[in-house]
């Protein structure tokens, strides 16, 4: 295959229901990437490949995982994409506990920029959580970098952009998704106020085991945050 001839494999670092993804290293350049092995026999596997690669291939901004190039094969697609280093923003979070609102503030502003230019675009995300927000490198300087596009929508070729799909990670997904009526990017930042409390606690607004009383949660918008930081606030900062 000619992906092997110009990538050496180091190592594998994630796992999905549909995809593995491995470190690699450019054979000529000696430069790290990222490859996305992609199944595609299955159709949920296919669909998931077909929109990462439509919303990947239209994309280029400093807070989105970039799509270098694209190998195919007969049943599985092989995506090359920049290496992240510095780990999910969950695995902060679990190791701060808690982000001051200083520091959650520099993570939501660059949450916010990629997501404002997706969104200039059509493009909603569908999926944000602390998993798919990626550093750049370790350092605390670092970038923030907004990636997994399998459920993210661009629209139709009608130009209607409700959706009606029900899809996302059930912790986070919006009131009006539960209720199945159609929704608009606005579940996106629905999602990112969810990681805005998850920043500044430590925990979840909404958590229980049982996906029904977890709805219920969601729906009623009810939820209890001991914190000197005021969330409202900290969204109007982030806006000025």
């Amino acid at each position: 295959m000619f992906l092997l001839f110009r990538y050496d494999i180091k190592a594998l670092i994630g796992r999905g229901s549909f995809s593995r993804v491995v470190r690699v290293e450019h054979r000529a350049t000696r430069q790290p990437f990222a490859i996305k092995m992609i199944e595609t026999r299955a159709k949920e596997g296919k669909e998931v490949c077909e929109s990462e690669l439509n919303i990947l291939r239209r994309v280029s901004h400093h807070n989105i995982i970039q799509l270098i190039e694209v190998f195919e094969a007969h049943d599985r697609v092989y995506m090359v994409m920049e290496l992240a280093t510095g780990g999910e923003l969950f695995d902060r979070i679990i190791a701060k506990g808690s982000f001051t609102e200083r520091d959650a503030t520099k993570v939501l502003q660059m949450v916010l920029d990629g997501i404002n230019y997706l969104h200039g675009l059509g493009i909603t995300h569908r999926d944000l959580k602390p998993e798919n927000l990626l550093y750049y490198h370790p350092g605390a300087d670092s970038k923030i970098l907004v990636t997994d596009f399998g459920l993210a929508n661009s629209g139709n070729k009608g130009g209607d952009w409700s959706m009606r799909t029900i899809c996302g990670t059930p912790e986070y997904i919006a009131p009006e998704i539960i209720l199945r009526k159609p929704y608009s990017n606005a579940v996106d930042m629905w999602a990112l106020g969810v990681i805005t409390y998850i920043l500044l606690s430590g925990s979840m607004p909404f958590e229980d085991e049982n996906r029904t009383r977890l709805y219920r949660l969601i729906l009623k918008g009810k939820y209890s945050y001991l914190s000197d930081v005021s969330i409202q606030v900290l969204y109007s900062e982030l806006y000025l």
